[in-house]
């Protein structure tokens, strides 16, 4: 009889294996575990199994409506999860064994590591329990010492039960809000006929509010201004700058909102003529100095966690959060040279120290010669010794702090060597003695006038580098950072009295609070219950806050696929649709969706579940009473618009010059003064994709707007649009029209005016200009035009296709090189899948036709060291017929050599006046030009894609700027043969 272990993760199963074969014997290695006389070890991937409605609950996409709400099913159906099928298969295998008579859960230590045993467990059984009983493995240490102990305390399945009910029942409870607060504000949104996909969920809706929310404050923020005084002092030893501030000054109380000024500063003044008062009345006077210096000391960071490595990757080097964790996951999984990445602990186990020595060693003899040399330095001086800041195990819950393992990894990508180095710095710096510095805050005062002008000058010198010196030249800046006058204070002697040299007042402003980045957005998600003003609730969330550090980068990402913010730069800005979610939830009464409250309430409550103090059922009987709140809140709605903070366009209603506002669902004219409105609207969120007020202006302004991206079909199919107001004849108003360049109007033979365009580059068929018109880019000799009523030419290709919007910019490429950049968003109308191409120009097919990146691996290929083969082995494998198919293959597929440039072309005297009188190729024209260009200077330094004309390229140009696109075009119309 065979007791079967189930680990979260084939790393832990492996440690687990290493761990037991010293008392329980050698295990063999299969596919998928491994074996002995006694255990049977295997492992899940994370996940393996989640929770559905049972078949005839479930309501079907596009079919979402208050009818079918809410859903509150009285059991929960597992489907296994669709990337690990075959993982699952094989466990569930392991677990039906009739000699496998005991399993040991030793999944994580943690809510969710029971939930994914419990889940797997449940579905092996199929309709009838599994019937075997369960033992639970509670590790909080890898060491094989530490796992061989755990297995001699295995707790029972009854000790368990709270464990196993919270988990379930925070796993049900998301389900429960998030499906049914998805549906019903996705049908309320989509009763005016559409589908408005409006997602929401305990942790992705509080994120989202944290920074709507910042984005009010923004919106809202009024400027002021204000003054500081800065002087420069001469001394005996040279100059010092100094600030003036008010030493009287204390922090004012808090306001009416109950928040205290965050503007007020003891070195600002708010009045210009109180400001230049202090200047006049300081400068050019002596100033007597008091000086205090004090030592202090900075200790390095704590370890890294997930959260605390993506907000410090995000910083440094611009990573999401989604990147750094795909990079972490590499660097365990792939290289096994990280510990688990997963984790939200920044400490180690208390029996972790020797594993520690071991692995500074192993840094310390490794081949990477710009930290080995520091990991020695740590080695030789015993710098690794037991410390609670380092080394608790109240600190560790499911895992431990990231750090590297005992492997020195090999064949890394550029990313992935930033990550692993940026860890191993930490991982280092927290072993190594304090930073020391000498801090010195020097007091300069003019008395003048009986009144007492006080400038305050601080200084802060590294005396010992410390743990900073693991980090070489970002300590220096890190230095320049924390020292305000970025350099050592001049010294003055007791007694001095220093000159006020200069003293001028800086008028400056104040500044609205910065954007969300990812790293600022993760800290909030992370320290979100501290915000919370109900005691129980925010000790429930310590250390927790929204989401879990595994979770973050995924409700980020998920943010930004649903269109409630967009990425620009490293900020984050919320849409539209966002700010409607918001206003939604707050008018319909909805507002614990919002807010982190909820996530702190359920950790409170599943906190008691876990220690027998609230029953599951009483739990779950509360979320679907909160469930049938919300949809019933939706539901009865009766009211024609939700209250809210809403905008007026500036421009004027197009049917009778009335103001347009903006309300819930609609843009619509409210008439002039005194008048009544005329009825024009059109709807905020067409297709589910909601305006932004610039949008909605833009498009009342000009007629038209796009293409853009973001619509739905009714089926729920993403499309891409141009959007366009169309007056209506039978209405006698305006109404809003989709555009999809299939231009019905093209065949009607009326003169196209392109004279008051850019040409967007040379025609590939004919050489004539090609222009923007209407949904296409077309030649301007396949539209009738005044100068040729007849079309001759027939390139045109679409602003959209397949609903990828193509920019002018990157027409401008496929005509001045034949081929645009890469395009990512491209959507197959056969299989609806998104798909990269480049558009290039097929001279052959004689349009614009896709080309595609050429297939790589996911990984680079492994280097192997085996021998050459033999000459006469080789000679013999290529006769064989498969190698024969394969050369054959390999020379049709072989590139065919490039034919040579034309040469013999005349340049205009225009262009000869640049390059030269001698004919030329016209690929060597291009070439001198771009040297003449670039020797000259005459990239505009603003747009590096523009040319500036200077008195030679005038001519040549015909106008005072170009667009590198447009050069080649311009080049064809001087070069004759």
């Amino acid at each position: 009889m065979k007791t079967l272990v189930i680990a979260e993760k084939p790393s832990v199963a492996q440690d687990i294996v290493r761990a037991l074969t010293p008392v329980a014997g050698k295990f063999d290695k299969h596919d998928e575990h491994f074996e002995n006389e006694k255990y049977v070890v295997t492992s899940a991937v994370g996940h393996l199994v989640e929770i559905q409605a049972p078949e005839e609950f479930d309501v079907k996409r596009g079919k979402w409506s208050f009818a079918n709400l809410p859903v509150i099913p009285p059991r929960f159906d597992l489907k296994p999860v669709d990337k690990t099928k075959t993982r699952l298969n094989a466990v569930v295998k392991q677990a039906k064994r009739k000699d496998v008579t005991q399993l040991v859960n030793a999944c994580d230590a943690g809510r969710e590591g029971e939930l994914i045993f419990r889940l797997i467990e449940q579905y092996a059984g199929g309709k009838a329990p599994l019937g075997k009983p369960v033992k639970r493995l509670w590790l909080q240490s890898m060491t094989p010492q530490a796992i061989r102990e755990g297995f001699d305390q295995l707790r029972s399945e009854q000790q368990m039960q709270g464990l196993a009910d919270a988990a379930r029942s925070r796993s049900e409870a998301d389900w429960l809000v998030g499906i049914n607060g998805t549906r019903a504000m996705t049908a309320f949104n989509s009763r005016d006929g559409g589908f408005f996909l409006t997602t929401v969920g305990r942790v992705q809706t509080p994120t989202l509010s944290v920074v709507v929310e910042r984005e009010e404050k923004i919106r809202k923020f009024v400027s002021r201004d204000y003054w500081e005084v800065h002087g420069s002092f001469l001394a005996e030893a040279g100059t010092y700058p100094g600030k003036w501030f008010d030493p009287n000054w204390k922090k004012p109380p808090p306001g009416p909102d109950g928040a205290a000024d965050p503007e007020q500063r003891a070195d600002r003044v708010w009045n210009e003529r109180e400001a230049r008062e202090i200047a006049d009345a300081a400068r050019g006077k002596p100033a007597t100095v008091t000086e205090e210096s004090k030592p202090t000391t900075s200790a390095s960071p704590l370890l890294f966690d997930l959260t605390s490595l993506q907000r410090e990757a995000n910083g440094r080097f611009g990573f999401s959060a989604k990147t750094t964790l795909a990079l972490a996951q590499s660097l365990y999984e792939r290289h096994k040279a990280l510990t688990y990445p997963r984790t939200d602990s920044r400490a180690l186990p208390e029996d972790y120290l020797p594993v520690v020595k071991d692995t500074m060693n192993m840094l310390a003899n490794s081949g990477m010669k710009h930290l080995a040399p520091f990991a020695r330095q740590a080695v030789d001086n015993n710098y690794v010794k037991p410390s609670k800041r380092i080394f608790d195990n109240a600190k560790v819950s499911d895992h431990f702090a990231i750090i590297p393992t005992l492997q020195a990894p090999s064949g890394l990508s550029d990313a992935e060597q930033k990550l692993y180095d940026f860890v191993v710095r930490r991982f280092m710096s927290v072993f190594f003695p304090s930073a020391e510095y000498q801090v010195t805050t020097r007091i300069s005062t003019v008395e003048q006038g009986g009144k007492k002008y006080p400038f305050r000058t601080d200084g802060k010198v590294l005396v010992k580098a410390g743990w900073l010196a693991i980090w070489g030249k970002e300590a220096e800046d890190d230095e320049k950072e924390d020292d305000k006058d970025g350099k050592r204070l001049v010294p003055v002697k007791p007694g001095e009295v220093v000159k006020a040299e200069t003293v001028d007042l800086k008028g400056l402003k104040t500044r609205p609070p910065a954007r969300y980045s990812e790293a600022t957005l993760l800290g909030a998600m992370e320290g979100a219950g501290k915000t919370i003003d109900d005691d129980e609730l925010r000790e429930a969330m310590q250390e927790k806050g929204l989401g879990t550090p595994a979770t973050r980068a995924a409700i980020i990402e998920g943010l930004l696929a649903e269109k409630y913010m967009l990425r620009e730069g490293r900020e984050l800005i919320p849409t539209a649709k966002a700010f409607q979610l918001m206003t939604l939830l707050r008018g319909l009464g909805v507002e614990e969706l919002s807010k982190a409250e909820l996530t702190g309430e359920w950790e409170y409550k599943l906190a008691q579940m876990e220690h027998g103090k609230l029953s599951r059922a009483d739990f779950m009987a509360e979320i679907a009473e909160m469930t049938e709140h919300i949809v019933r809140k939706a539901k009865e709605y009766d009211r024609d618009t939700v209250p809210g903070d809403y905008a007026t366009l500036a421009t004027p209603c197009p049917n009778c010059g009335g103001v347009v506002k903006e309300n819930y669902r609609r843009y619509s004219c409210t008439g002039k003064p005194g008048q009544e409105a005329c009825g024009f609207s059109f709807g905020k969120s067409p297709a589910g994709r909601t305006f932004e007020v610039a949008e909605a202006e833009a498009l009342l302004r000009d007629k038209h707007i796009g293409p853009l991206e973001g619509f739905r079909s009714k089926a729920g199919w993403p499309f891409t649009s141009e959007i366009i107001l169309k007056f209506d004849e039978e209405a006698k108003n305006w109404k809003l029209e989709f555009d999809f360049g299939d231009d019905k109007n093209a065949d009607t033979g009326e003169i196209v005016d392109f004279s008051q365009q850019d040409t967007v580059g040379p025609c590939p068929v004919c050489g004539a200009p090609v222009f923007e018109h209407g949904s296409n880019y077309v030649c301007e000799k396949s539209v009738p035009t005044t100068a040729q009523p007849t079309p001759s030419c027939t390139f045109k290709t679409g602003k959209i296709i397949l609903q990828q919007p193509i920019e002018r910019a990157q027409v401008e490429k496929l005509l001045a090189t034949g081929k645009t950049d890469l395009l990512d968003k491209f959507v197959s109308m056969r299989t609806r899948r998104a798909f990269k191409a480049f558009l290039t120009w097929n001279k052959e097919e004689g349009k614009v036709t896709f080309e595609f990146e050429p297939r790589t691996s996911k990984f680079p290929p492994r280097k192997t060291f085996a021998k050459a083969a033999p000459a006469a082995a080789k000679k013999a494998a290529a006769k064989t017929p498969a190698a024969k198919k394969v050369a054959a293959a390999k020379k049709a597929a072989a590139p065919k050599a490039p034919r040579k440039p034309g040469a013999g072309l005349k340049p205009s005297d225009a262009l000869a006046a640049v390059i030269g009188a001698e004919p030329v190729a016209r690929t060597e024209v291009i070439k001198k030009l771009w040297d003449y260009i670039k020797a000259n200077g005459l990239q505009d330094a603003a747009n590096k894609r523009a040319i500036n004309a200077d008195a030679k390229l005038k001519p040549v140009f015909g106008k005072d700027q170009v667009t590198m696109f447009e050069l080649a075009g311009i080049v064809g119309k001087h070069l004759s043969a």
